[in-house]
């Protein structure tokens, strides 16, 4: 896939979709995103992140399901809230959208990195028609360590250039096979990223979750990467910490680094689909 190719891939996603917007501060709208239809379930993407970090799962979905996917506030296509400042100030504006554009249906809640910390929020807050929960890479464990050094976007104009820094953070934090670092997933950030205006988000570095899955009351799920660069050399310790969330299941999958459900889509749309209760498809069968 070439970059054309790629960005044709996201436009033809994005239009397939119905949007929404709702309020997440004075004068500030968030964006919502909506394929399918079927039973509801609500994807929340990570730092740095949009709907577009499940650009390889949207489809799956959406075969069965009513796919809600918004741009967290301060993210993407969503305005900065004046009091925008790390998971637990966007929680609630999640939470209020959440309830309008579902109107009374119940729902499952997926998140993403950051995002799997924004829905483990919500999910404490007992949301009477939430069903279930699954964390993917998830941080606030306590256990996060110094992170992979960045190469910085600023001064950088010319699109090859931008592209290689990139492909070469992406390769830092986000995948770990240098092969799946292509045209698509460079697009994605080079989308994405730039519009990352939540600054200075420290509840991921303390072990905020454990707390947390104190409080909530449906079935819970986790997925993480034995080559996440966040967790690297800690996967006994994320095993344990992990252990103390009250997970109905835990999975760690092999060959992938922290942005799983993109570099290991088909095994993880099919591990999805056995978190919701779905069956799989011959179309989200891993091929072996």
């Amino acid at each position: 896939m070439d970059t054309n190719k790629a960005a044709l891939e996201i436009e033809r996603l994005d239009a397939q979709s119905s949007k929404v917007r709702t309020a997440c501060g004075p004068a500030a709208k968030m964006t919502w995103r909506r394929w399918g239809a079927g039973p509801a379930v609500v994807l929340v993407h990570g730092g740095a992140g949009s709907w577009m970090h499940w650009i390889r799962n949207i489809e799956s979905l959406a075969r069965t399901r009513t796919v809600w996917a918004p741009d967290l506030p301060g993210f993407g296509d969503s305005d900065l809230p004046r009091d925008g400042l790390d998971a637990d100030t966007l929680a609630p504006y999640v939470l209020g959208g959440m309830e309008q554009v579902l109107d009374g249906q119940r729902f499952d809640l997926v998140g993403f990195s950051f995002g799997g910390l924004v829905s483990a929020l919500i999910a404490a807050q007992r949301p009477a028609r939430l069903d279930r929960l699954v964390l993917v890479s998830v941080a606030g464990l306590g256990l996060l360590g110094q992170p992979p050094r960045l190469k910085s976007m600023r001064g950088v104009e010319d699109p090859r250039e931008r592209a290689e820094v990139f492909r070469s953070n992406l390769s830092a934090l986000m995948l770990s096979d240098a092969a799946k670092v292509d045209d698509l997933a460079i697009a994605v950030q080079e989308r994405s990223a730039p519009r990352d205006r939540v600054k200075n988000r420290k509840l991921v570095l303390t072990d905020i979750m454990l707390r947390l899955s104190q409080q909530w009351q449906c079935p819970a799920y986790g997925v993480w990467a034995r080559q996440d660069a966040l967790y690297r050399g800690q996967i006994d310790r994320l095993r344990s910490a992990a252990g103390g969330l009250g997970l109905r299941e835990t999975a760690i999958l092999d060959d992938t680094g922290h942005w799983l459900q993109y570099e290991r889509a088909e095994e993880f749309n099919c591990l999805l689909a056995r978190f919701l209760g779905e069956p799989a498809s011959p179309d989200n069968i891993p091929h072996r």
